[in-house]
């Protein structure tokens, strides 16, 4: 069963398609992997395991999955995108499977042409995330065939969602204020950062939960210096705080919360003077989600704030990105970002700061649809709690 609708995956493909019209291309191939999931997910709802894969797309014709041979069965099952050729620079290095049919990109370019016509200008999408034998083969199996680069137009069809996909954000926003309950609930003295993103992954699978956009953060005390610090033994002390965060996915598309937790449940004079700044900063970002406003000025009030109190030298991340296939893609919305926000996208505040000397690690995440009228809270709750 396909995670994406197949009417959302024409529409898609007839997207991609005027791009491709747009800059005379005959083919486009789409690369993707695990690590680089969203513009292949985009169009098959589906990613292998273990292995990577592109989809080939041309002007005219039903597209095609190339992978290795150990995902093909899984893509028959769940891809939007089922008719498949396994090639060995996707596959896993070294590893043999003697009954599977293997081939490669000169004869892809040969059945192109005889099913397509004449193949002259193929666009690349994700070229630059390719490992480098994988271009190689391609520049070689394509040979006398220009090349052209159309990442950043198609990538840009994922910055404004469909209906569609944002009933899929809202469904993981929801997933994600149940994992912020039951990881809070976790937290005491004791307890380890490992117990602690149980709780929460355990509550988003229990829910229906299709994946994770990152790995549980979980960093307690001193850990909460590494930005984005994955859940280890460590064992919660009394007198700490605890940065948590996770991304529960619906079909593909990401929820998320952040938060900064006292592990006896009530904040120090210190913490609760922390989180006061961290509120503030996320209260002037959140006053900025209004259509037609650019990233530069979006970024603008938090950032004077910041710098106003101290808090520059320890600032890694901008305040606010777009979500969607990934907790977080683009457009990003920073400091030297002209990108403007318009309405039908899917925007988080993501306030943070790292290697404070008084105040450690702290961070705060929530979403908000943008539509004609401004932000709407995909978690009334979390937006309540940081706004407050």
């Amino acid at each position: 069963m396909a995670y994406l609708d197949l009417a959302e995956r024409d529409r898609r493909l007839a997207r991609m398609r005027d791009i491709m019209a747009a800059q005379d291309l005959d083919v486009a191939l789409v690369y993707y992997d695990e690590f680089n999931i969203g513009n292949g997910w985009y169009l098959t709802g589906w990613c292998p395991q273990f292995e990577s894969g592109a989809v080939l797309v041309p002007r005219v014709g039903e597209p095609m999955l190339l992978g290795g041979p150990e995902s093909e069965p899984f893509a028959k099952f769940d891809s939007a995108v089922k008719d498949t050729r396994n090639f060995t620079v996707f596959m896993v290095p070294n590893e043999e499977y003697p009954n599977a049919t293997i081939t490669d990109f000169p004869a892809l370019f040969d059945e192109m042409t005889q099913r397509f016509g004449p193949v002259r200008r193929v666009g690349l999408v994700g070229g630059g995330r390719m490992p480098a034998a994988c271009y190689q083969q391609i520049v070689d199996g394509f040979e006398g065939v220009q090349l052209v680069d159309m990442t950043d137009e198609f990538v840009a069809l994922r910055f404004v969602k469909s209906p569609w996909e944002m009933e899929q954000i809202r469904a993981a926003f929801k997933l994600a204020d149940a994992s912020y309950e039951a990881m809070a609930a976790a937290i005491r003295p004791g307890v380890s950062e490992i117990e602690v993103a149980a709780a929460g992954e355990f509550a988003a699978r229990t829910a229906g939960a299709t994946g994770f956009g990152f790995s549980a953060i979980v960093g307690s005390g001193p850990r909460s210096n590494a930005v984005v610090p994955t859940a280890t033994s460590k064992r919660l002390q009394a007198g700490e705080t605890v940065m948590l965060g996770l991304a529960p996915k619906v079909a593909g598309y990401a929820g998320c919360f952040g938060d900064t937790l006292p592990v006896t449940g009530e904040c120090t004079p210190q913490q609760a003077e922390a989180m006061k700044h961290l509120k503030e900063a996320f209260r002037l970002t959140r006053e900025q989600l209004a259509p037609g406003k650019v990233g530069r000025e979006i970024d603008a009030p938090a950032r004077t704030y910041f710098a106003k109190h101290g808090f520059s030298p320890y600032l890694v991340c901008p305040f606010a990105h777009t979500i969607g296939l990934h907790e977080a893609e683009e457009p990003f919305f920073g400091p030297n970002s002209d990108h403007v926000l318009k309405p039908g996208m899917a925007v988080c505040i993501d306030v943070s700061y790292f290697g404070h000397p008084e105040y450690l690690g702290a961070r705060i995440e929530t979403g908000y649809e943008i539509t004609d009228r401004g932000a709407v809270p995909f978690s009334p709750a979390m937006d309540a709690r940081f706004s407050s």
